[in-house]
């Protein structure tokens, strides 16, 4: 059983204030509890130790799928919501996670409804799974509706772990490489430095080059770091400006590849919420709103705002999306040809499982292609610092000679 804490405040028969602390499942029945001790609540108010715990603990993207899989198994056995909540509850592994199912039951046992519940944590919720839960339970089909929105989540699940794998290896590579280097030319190369100078002859330029490199990173290495640290801040706070915004994510789309990996995959966010929302019989205008909402990308959103005023306006979708001169040409050719034949809702999820399909192929040839190139750029910089600096070694123990 799920238990909260309250504080309360309370007269009791004689009229005298009385405060404590009790435990209930929630405010209704803290409030039954109280009055069955003949007392008439003033105040009532649940203790922060609950919910400040579970919003400093994070719940990931797993939980969240395992959370939809459960309730889609216990709902399409027919299950009533709140039991398939307190069930959830008790087999629900992470402890964040269970704190979250205990607030949505209290809220589903206090008469809320299961997407009003779940609008109080747009931080684990979207925007487009709220709709889709409130659509099945004013429908009366959310059985139905739930499989969809659980394959969904593992969809956008397997892509995202698919781009993570592909760029560990090369950004190791890369952090490795530069790593090296720069502890050859910090530590390494100096003591040739002494070398030189005890032998008293000529330096070759390349040696010489090598030296004054590494006598710069010695003395002003630090600003490197505070460069990089300061440009990285720059680029994340240009989030918080929409006009800057706006070029970042302009400069994002033009960028070679880099663009078209990036216009596919929020093609993909968008096409897959779209098409849920569709497929759960939501209208076009609300999903169209909810989708631009769920894309990252701003001019994209700007443009799908476009978009939903030109179909407000009664042009089709295919043909607003093909106005923006923006999306790829597959998109909006396939949802002319949905709309021709009803089947706007199944084609948007098939051609999101084609963008994705793109965007992981795609992946995959740049990683194979940078991994080799990584791998040389690292066997370049080792190998031609310690070939210059064993060269002129050698050169100087033949003038000796």
């Amino acid at each position: 059983m799920s238990e909260l804490h309250f504080k309360y405040q309370a007269f009791d028969a004689a009229g005298n204030v009385q405060n404590g602390l009790l435990t209930a499942d929630s405010e209704r029945e803290a409030i039954r509890l109280l009055q069955g001790k003949n007392l008439t609540p003033v105040k009532i108010q649940e203790t922060k130790s609950n919910t400040e715990r579970s919003r400093r603990k994070k719940i990931s993207h797993t939980d969240v799928l395992d959370f939809t899989t459960g309730l889609c198994t216990l709902v399409e056995a027919r299950v009533p919501l709140d039991k398939a909540l307190r069930l959830l509850e008790g087999i629900t592994e992470s402890a964040a996670m269970r704190e979250l199912v205990r607030d949505l039951l209290r809220h589903v046992k206090e008469g809320k409804s299961l997407a009003d519940a779940m609008e109080s944590h747009p931080q684990v919720f979207t925007k487009m799974y709220i709709n889709i839960v409130r659509a099945g339970e004013e429908g009366g089909i959310l059985h139905d509706l739930l499989p969809d929105l659980a394959e969904f989540l593992e969809a956008s699940a397997r892509t995202r772990q698919a781009i993570i794998a592909a760029m560990i290896y090369p950004i190791v590579l890369l952090v490795t490489g530069i790593i090296s280097v720069v502890l050859l030319l910090v530590f390494v190369v100096p003591q040739f430095a002494a070398m030189f100078e005890d032998a008293g002859t000529e330096i070759p330029p390349s040696a010489a080059f090598l030296l004054s490199v590494s006598a710069f990173l010695q003395s002003y290495g630090y600003l490197f770091i505070m460069l990089t640290v300061v440009l990285v801040l720059a680029w994340t706070r240009m989030d918080r400006y929409p006009a800057m915004r706006l070029r970042k994510h302009t400069l994002l789309l033009s960028l070679p590849l880099l663009g078209t990996l990036i216009l596919y995959k929020e093609c993909a966010i968008f096409a897959r919420t779209l098409g849920a929302l569709l497929g759960a019989g939501i209208p076009l205008i609300r999903s169209l709103r909810v989708a631009r909402e769920v894309v990252t990308n701003t001019v994209m959103t700007k443009q799908l705002l476009q978009v939903e005023e030109d179909v407000r306006g009664g042009a089709g979708l295919g043909i607003s999306l093909e106005k923006t001169n923006l999306f790829p040409t597959l998109l909006h050719q396939l949802v002319t040809v949905g709309e021709e034949s009803g089947r706007t809702a199944s084609i948007l999820l098939k051609t999101a499982t084609t963008f994705d399909t793109t965007v992981r192929n795609q992946m995959a040839a740049l990683v194979a292609a940078l991994q080799p190139a990584l791998i040389i750029f690292l066997a370049i910089a080792v190998g031609g610092i310690t070939i210059t600096m064993l060269s002129a070694v050698f050169s100087m123990n033949a003038v000796e000679f």
